[in-house]
């Protein structure tokens, strides 16, 4: 029986050690992604903010996380290894135009993390806190999305954040080759920039502002739990509360977005390495 071939996949952890669903949900899904794919995955995380661990440039495929706090510098020293990181990939890719490339996926404060740095756009504390299922709005950027396929437009995501990203900058984006793939809902009786969701910043790496890895089912175990129930109404309110487990519970909504969006990254970034390893073979 033929070997198969191996990935090599970095999570890069930046949750800073608070508690939270997303690295289980990741797990869950590079899990799922091995067992459904012709793939031997060699998976690594790295302790980005508590221990400054950032991965070389010898994997295939990363993962970036949320993370709790301001995604505005502060000196740190794993801010400055963490940006070093992007520019050594964004590099490498670009060096190796013609050979293996490397694929990175940024999730909420990575994504935010990524737009400071690369001064996409104006990136601030939001008036309030985002936090439940929401509808995202694809544009017109999104037509051709392989990501974003077998979703509705909108598609329904999980939303936790206290900062966003808006006022992006046209000149920085067309220089970079991004394209901006989707906004948060719209809201004609709020007079307020709507946040950038999602952006494809290349052929390799994919940013959203939402949690598209969250797990609907294994969410709702969580939420259900009596004491994050009494917190989320307590500063949510109850209407947000039943609306979020209502989401949770429908299977055209969070499960169809986890199904889709992260999956089929991995699945697109695993066959594009494939290809161009054998190609480089021969």
């Amino acid at each position: 029986m033929d070997q198969l071939p191996t990935l090599r996949i970095a999570i890069l952890d930046l949750y800073n050690g608070v508690e939270n669903e997303g690295m289980r949900c990741i797990k869950k899904i590079v899990h799922e992604f091995e067992s459904q794919e012709n793939f031997s995955v060699n998976c690594q995380i790295f302790d980005v903010r508590q221990l400054a661990e950032v991965p070389d440039l010898s994997f295939d495929i990363y993962i970036s996380t949320g993370g709790p706090g301001s995604p505005k510098p502060e000196g740190h020293a794993w801010e400055r290894k963490y940006f070093r990181f992007l520019d050594s990939l964004w590099k490498y890719n670009k060096d190796h135009h013609n050979r293996v490339k490397k694929h990175l996926f940024l999730i909420c404060h990575s994504f935010q993390l990524a737009c400071v740095h690369w001064q996409i756009g104006l990136v601030g504390k939001r008036r309030s806190n985002s936090f439940g299922t929401f509808p995202i709005h694809q544009t017109h950027f999104a037509e051709n999305e392989p990501l974003f396929k077998g979703l509705e437009d909108p598609f329904w995501a999980v939303d936790s954040r206290d900062y966003q990203v808006i006022e992006p900058n046209n000149h920085v984006l067309e220089h970079l080759g991004a394209k901006i793939v989707c906004l948060e809902k719209i809201r004609p009786h709020v007079p307020l920039d709507r946040a950038v969701m999602g952006i494809r910043f290349s052929n390799e790496i994919f940013g959203t502002q939402f949690h598209p890895e969250a797990d609907a089912e294994g969410m709702l175990r969580y939420f259900l739990k009596d004491e994050k129930k009494q917190a989320i109404i307590k500063n949510h309110g109850e209407a947000k509360y039943y609306d979020m487990i209502e989401h949770l519970n429908d299977p055209d909504k969070i499960l169809l977005t986890e199904k889709t969006i992260l999956p089929t990254f991995l699945k697109i970034a695993s066959q594009r390495i494939y290809s161009a390893s054998q190609s480089a073979v021969f």
